[in-house]
């Protein structure tokens, strides 16, 4: 396996996470956890009934677009601490017992490096191991399985899974994450502060901040934050095309934020296909990270 991707955190969760009330309060009683670990483990001694406690396995699930990889470097960051995310792309090899040589390789590498551990897509890893083995494949899946657990149990830093598909892990894995955060789709509250930070101070308005602001927020019930960041996205060429065609000084209207809104939820509508489930019992992903059909 290539070498892991292990990164300085850009971001910190007091200034740059934007999250929903409940799942802030999580976040900071999780973090609690993490700062008082001497405290609580070695002074106060509660190591000795509580082992594994040291490792502290988090999962992140909840809707798409929703900030779960935002918020995994954002609580590396807010730790002083490295990040190293691992992707299906990272774990995935050709060779039969290969991949769960680089699960064993991601664990020493977070540990070498005093780095927050995050596994995308982890219910391709968590999923239910296999009662009825029928191929050699699939003991590779089972065996796969088993080195993330026993990893898990040596682990002694910190190990974020984030999935759209929480309810396909196995009960084996399930009971060994300490925290299970939902990220939901943002309330009014948390989709104007996004906004806020979208709109960024230094562009153009055409008309009053706040108002734009709320009139936003107020439209795009039911978006994500990355939709709303598309939105700007969209919405900000439209300015600029606007005033090349009658020669005005650029600015962003609500009308262009309007139409990109409505675009967005169009494309919802119209390019997005019915949400893909995967079976609990299916385990072709992770067939597919092992190299084989």
């Amino acid at each position: 396996m290539a070498a892991l991707p292990i990164q300085t955190p850009r971001y910190r969760l007091d200034e740059d996470v934007v999250l929903s009330e409940p799942t802030a309060l999580q976040l900071k009683e999780c973090l609690a956890k993490l700062r008082f670990r001497r405290t609580i483990y070695v002074d106060w001694n509660f190591a000795s009934v509580d082992p594994m406690g040291l490792c502290t396995v988090i999962n992140f699930y909840g809707p798409p677009g929703t900030g779960k990889t935002f918020a995994a470097e954002a609580v590396a960051g807010q730790l002083g601490l490295k990040f190293l995310p691992v992707g299906i792309a990272e774990m995935e090899s050709k060779f039969l017992g290969e991949t769960a040589k680089n699960i064993q390789s991601a664990f020493e590498t977070a540990r070498d490096e005093q780095a927050v551990l995050f596994f995308d897509e982890a219910d391709t890893l968590l999923g239910k191991r296999l009662s009825s083995v029928t191929q050699g494949v699939d003991n590779e899946v089972n065996a796969m399985r088993s080195t993330l657990l026993i990893e898990l149990e040596k682990f002694d830093g910190i190990v974020i899974f984030a999935t759209n598909f929480e309810r396909n892990y196995d009960t084996a894995f399930r009971s060994r994450i300490g925290y299970h955060i939902r990220f939901d789709l943002p309330d009014f509250a948390a989709r104007r502060r996004l906004w806020e930070r979208l709109m960024v101070a230094s562009i153009p308005l055409a008309g009053p901040r706040d108002p734009m602001l709320t009139h936003c927020a107020e439209m795009t019930d039911g978006l994500s934050g990355r939709e709303l960041r598309t939105c700007m996205r969209l919405a900000l060429p439209k300015a600029l095309l606007a005033s090349e065609a009658d020669g005005s000084v650029p600015a962003l209207a609500r009308e262009h934020l309007d139409e990109a809104i409505a675009e967005v939820r169009r494309a919802m509508e119209e390019v997005s296909s019915a949400p893909a489930i995967r079976l609990a019992n299916d385990n072709s992903a992770a067939r597919r990270l092992l190299g084989v059909n």
